[in-house]
């Protein structure tokens, strides 16, 4: 009786040794997110990328909203890579947020979450909900405290943070040509200065 060749269709569901599954296929989420959005992912793309079946992303996940919510999950060096931009020169902090903000979207290990929750906010209610406490309740909490306090304070660095956002979507998704095509370095240098006047406040 001729064997069967196994090799022939992908094995799905979970795998032997020791399980990476899930966080095989929230890397897949992550990379699918931030290429084609909220509404261009499913969840039959995503177990296809992880090679799992659909049923077990299911499993882990409940729902594409849950994948979603799953997927903006960060490092725990975000929060240290932004705070660390305080430690520049008072009146060069504008600049160094700058510099470190487009680092951490343009070239970090946390850019595909990052750019699946841009990507994702720009055609999704829910999406764009999940950036939102995101950059509050991540970001903000972290600058406010640094800028003064007070919810002035905390209105000042969202609105730094909201011209930031701005940025790596004209850079990253839009590409308008003329500010794609700048260094960090120079982009750092110019923004940096209407960012310095806002979280000096009236000093």
């Amino acid at each position: 009786m001729p064997q069967k060749d196994e090799t022939e269709t992908p094995r799905l569901g979970r795998r032997t040794g020791p399980s990476t599954t899930r966080e095989d296929v929230l890397h897949a989420a992550q990379e699918r997110f931030a290429r084609n959005g909220f509404n261009g992912t499913s969840i039959r793309k995503v177990a296809a990328d992880a090679g799992v079946d659909p049923a077990l992303v299911m499993q882990f996940f409940k729902s594409k909203d849950g994948l979603f919510a799953a997927s903006l999950t960060l490092s725990d060096e975000v929060q240290d890579h932004i705070t660390a931009a305080f430690d520049a020169p008072r009146d060069r902090l504008g600049q160094s947020l700058a510099t470190a903000f487009l680092d951490l979207w343009e070239d970090s290990p946390d850019r595909p979450p990052l750019m699946a929750a841009m990507r994702g906010a720009a055609s999704n209610t829910y999406a764009a909900e999940q950036l939102g406490q995101f950059v509050q309740n991540r970001l903000i909490q972290v600058i406010g405290p640094k800028v003064g306090a007070g919810p002035e304070a905390a209105q000042r660095a969202g609105l730094a943070l909201s011209m930031l956002m701005g940025l790596v979507l004209t850079r990253n998704m839009v590409v308008v040509p003329l500010v794609a095509k700048m260094s960090r370095v120079e982009v750092a240098e110019i923004v940096g200065q209407p960012i310095q006047l806002l979280l000096d406040g009236d000093e």
